[in-house]
């Protein structure tokens, strides 16, 4: 049996969450959803997810200064990152994110991406 991969879900919204973290592990993942931006900064200190689901609109710590330090550690250089966020100007991010996904999102859309990055 092949080891669990982390995914990490970074979303404030609780129903998106629950999506998010349904169909992660449908894709095969061990999920951990956090809905605040400084615990996730502070979990991101100890774990090394293989896909990390980033909301930009978070409280304490907004998802870019997560993706800036996602970017800048070097234990975190592989993790496929996947925005998910409701504003489709943010579709420019797709440089510095691996995928940009403007919400609403499909839970087979999340699925299915997610399954083909293990």
């Amino acid at each position: 049996m092949e080891p669990s991969q982390l995914a990490l879900i970074i979303e404030d919204d609780e129903d998106l969450a629950i999506i998010f973290t349904e169909a992660l592990r449908l894709a095969g993942f061990e999920t951990k959803t956090i809905r605040d931006g400084q615990v996730a900064m502070e979990e991101l200190d100890g774990c090394q997810p293989t896909v990390i689901v980033l909301d930009l609109h978070l409280p304490h710590v907004n998802g870019l200064e997560i993706l800036a330090k996602i970017r800048a550690d070097e234990r975190l250089k592989s993790a496929k990152v996947i925005i998910a966020t409701a504003d489709p100007r943010m579709s420019d991010l797709a440089e510095e994110a691996d995928f940009v996904l403007i919400k609403p999102i499909s839970f087979a859309q999340l699925r299915d991406l997610s399954a083909r990055l293990r």
